[in-house]
């Protein structure tokens, strides 16, 4: 096997939801920019490119993101990650749009997932922790952070260095979720 598919599958491997970050440590500003390049490479259905991403890397807006997402007793942790990266759907372009339609699919939706494990996976390769979180205060962030009432923020991805060792992953055994050529 080609040397580059283990390194990957290795990368995908040691991906893991943290929820515990070193808040004493900021994440550099070229580890970021190499994550958010990441996720603007990501593909879209017809080249949509659906997505806003926001980065809250400032500590005290930060705090105050962690605190709208941590409600309800949820995502605690969130409040000591030094940086959350806000995916907010944009509009489609025409194609996507029509294709959706026609197909009975909302493509932007897919299209934001591929992007946020684009994200995750980006930043494991740069020895930082994330988790992605959709249980949050949407109109409280939007309200922060500015994001007009008529965009939806679907994901806040929290990033940082982790404190916690990695786990072992609890996955369904292949022959329960992957078949050819039949169901």
């Amino acid at each position: 096997m080609d040397k580059s598919y283990y390194h990957f599958l290795e990368l995908v491997s040691a991906r893991q939801s943290d929820r515990a970050y070193d808040d004493s440590r900021e994440v550099e500003t070229e580890k970021l920019e190499r994550i958010l390049e990441a996720a603007r490479l990501a593909p879209s259905a017809c080249n949509a490119q659906p997505w806003k991403f926001i980065v809250v890397n400032d500590r005290e807006l930060s705090v105050q993101v962690g605190k709208a997402t941590a409600g309800l007793g949820m995502n605690k942790f969130a409040k000591n990650a030094p940086v959350h990266i806000l995916i907010v759907e944009e509009s489609a372009n025409i194609t996507s749009k029509l294709g959706g339609k026609f197909k009975g699919k909302h493509f932007p939706l897919i299209d934001l997932g591929i992007a946020a494990s684009h994200i995750t996976l980006a930043a494991e390769s740069e020895g930082l922790g994330s988790c992605i979180l959709g249980w949050f205060d949407e109109k409280a962030i939007k309200k922060m952070v500015g994001i007009p009432d008529s965009k939806r923020l679907l994901m806040d991805i929290t990033i940082g260095y982790t404190t916690k060792e990695k786990r072992t992953k609890i996955r369904k055994p292949k022959e329960k979720v992957i078949s050819y050529n039949k169901y």
